[in-house]
């Protein structure tokens, strides 16, 4: 094996070293196949060979739209042993942003399931003076893919050496680049070093309790940094991983039962839809060990009604694919449920005032944070991530977050809102998860989100989105009313909206301008 120029094994070389001592043992769990850690570790290599040999060369760019699976998997972490940086997207992504996201990253290869070979393709024909590679198929091609030059990825796969490549990885070379979710505007590239997402990866395993036995079910899509959280701290322990293509509530209850699953992350629609898959019918969740909620906030009757289930409880984690992370942890939630914990070991969190001042205990400001899990920066966007610093009285640089927060006097975070999703009415600062957190204890509500709309008089005014519980006959007035009862003046919403579904991401989160949208030029009194 070739030496890693850095004195701390990175990634690649932790994985080679996995493939050597740990065998015969588990690494990945997929539709019925199953990988040792020998086996991933020989895929692996070869998929990094292969692309070697297709002409790939160190911080190449290489975009991944591919469904959940083994080929997913083995392309991202090939990718990164070639010294390749691996850009996985979003397959909700609409086909414009799609084209941008790939201009943006400068992509040197593409790799594409079968179900989005086409989306690809004609990507690929307007990108095709700039785009200077071959798209490679996750499963076997068909003939007319490949007369339209793209290569099998099981073909590149059997006909490529599975020693370890000859790359010399260094700690400062970019890793991967994960795109924003896009929830607040143009989505940015996130920037991620090898040295960087391996320190992440120890400091979350650690806070989330991650070890060799490890059995981590994912079942969100690997291009998702929740996926990330879950699968590189997994990986650095040595432990297996459970991959499902698709979220499915009943599925995953009886996974965490025929594979005595200990660990998962998934965001808080998802635990509402286990927990309500539960009651229909329960089962054996006691392998359980460690579970992390994050992407959008666990209110605190959800997260109560997940204590009820799991014995292990749920560790709510609050962060920034950027760098800021804050974890609670499950002894310390009672009598503190709304929290969002306290910094990730070795990091650091204070909160800012609209005139970049520290604030004192109690008062809501922006979050911001130092510590080395921190992005270098935005992809090719020097004003962004120059935007996103903050510097401390002794000139040391800070991440703003774009989040409203306080701390306690124990130094416990609580998230009071999305700084863009704040309601400016009538000159009083108006954080819709305050109005959010009430509306959702009603026993007629599911759901609820809460937007700015257009007031002649205040300027804006609060309006509830709501999805009701199944069966409830509750009107929306009567709702509305309850919340009136129970808010602040200014908090009062004007109008509360029966919705099916609320608009969201595949991360979970709402998508508030979607509904602000539905508002159109609507103009309240």
């Amino acid at each position: 094996m070739k030496e890693i120029e850095s004195p701390v094994p990175l990634l690649p070389e932790i994985i080679g070293l996995h493939s050597k001592w740990l065998g015969q043992k588990e690494a990945a769990v997929c539709a019925g196949q199953r990988l040792s850690w020998s086996e991933f570790g020989a895929r692996i290599n070869a998929v990094a060979n292969g692309l070697i040999a297709l002409g790939l060369k160190k911080g190449d760019t290489v975009v991944v739209l591919m469904s959940n699976g083994l080929p997913m998997l083995e392309t991202l972490f090939g990718v990164m042993a070639a010294g390749g940086v691996s850009v996985p997207l979003n397959l909700s992504v609409p086909d414009e942003a799609l084209s941008s996201m790939i201009e943006d990253a400068s992509a040197k290869f593409i790799f594409a399931s079968t179900d989005q070979q086409q989306r690809i393709q004609d990507v690929r024909e307007k990108l095709a003076p700039r785009l200077a590679a071959v798209c490679v198929a996750a499963q076997n091609c068909t003939d007319d893919a490949t007369v339209k030059g793209w290569i099998c990825f099981e073909e590149m796969v059997v006909g490529s050496s599975t020693e370890c490549p000859n790359v010399s990885i260094l700690p400062d070379d970019y890793l991967n680049v994960i795109y924003s979710s896009g929830t607040t505007g143009l989505p940015k590239g996130i920037v991620h070093t090898h040295q960087g997402r391996r320190d992440w990866a120890y400091d979350l395993a650690i806070a989330l309790r991650y070890h060799g036995g490890a059995r981590t079910l994912l079942t969100i899509g690997l291009y998702s940094n929740i996926s990330w959280v879950a699968m590189l701290s997994t990986v650095l322990a040595g432990g297996t991983l459970i991959i499902h293509k698709q979220f499915d509530p009943e599925r995953f209850l009886e996974t965490v039962e025929q594979e005595a699953v200990t660990h998962t992350a998934m965001v808080p629609i998802q635990f509402q839809r286990v927990i309500e898959a539960y009651r229909k019918r329960p089962r054996n969740v006691t392998s359980m060990h460690a579970m992390m909620a994050c992407g959008s906030p666990l209110f605190e009757q959800l997260k109560q009604e997940i204590f009820a289930v799991f014995p292990c409880g749920i560790v709510e984690l609050y962060g920034l694919t950027e760098g800021i992370i804050t974890t609670l942890e499950p002894e310390e939630a009672d009598g503190r449920w709304a929290s969002v914990g306290k910094p990730l070991i070795g990091t650091d969190i204070c909160i800012v005032g609209d005139d970049d001042k520290v604030v004192p205990d109690g008062e809501s400001g922006e979050i911001v944070s130092r510590g080395r899990i921190s992005m270098p920066g935005y992809l090719s966007r020097p004003s962004a991530t120059q935007e996103a610093i903050w510097l401390d009285e002794r000139g040391r640089q800070w991440l703003r977050s774009g989040d409203i927060g306080r701390l306690d006097e124990q130094g416990y975070l609580y998230i009071v809102d999305r700084k863009k999703d704040m309601i400016l009415s009538g000159s009083q600062n108006i954080y819709p998860q305050d109005i959010e957190a009430l509306l959702v204890k009603h026993p007629a509500v599911s759901e609820v989100a809460v937007v700015g709309a257009k007031s002649l008089r205040w300027g804006e005014t609060p309006v509830a989105f709501v999805v009701q519980e199944p069966g409830s006959q509750t009107g929306g007035d009567e709702i509305r009313d309850w919340c009136n009862e129970r808010v602040g003046k200014q908090q009062r919403i004007t109008e509360l909206v029966f919705v099916n579904e609320l608009p969201r991401n595949p991360n979970g989160k709402i998508l508030k301008r979607e509904l602000r949208l539905l508002q159109g030029d609507k103009v309240y009194d």
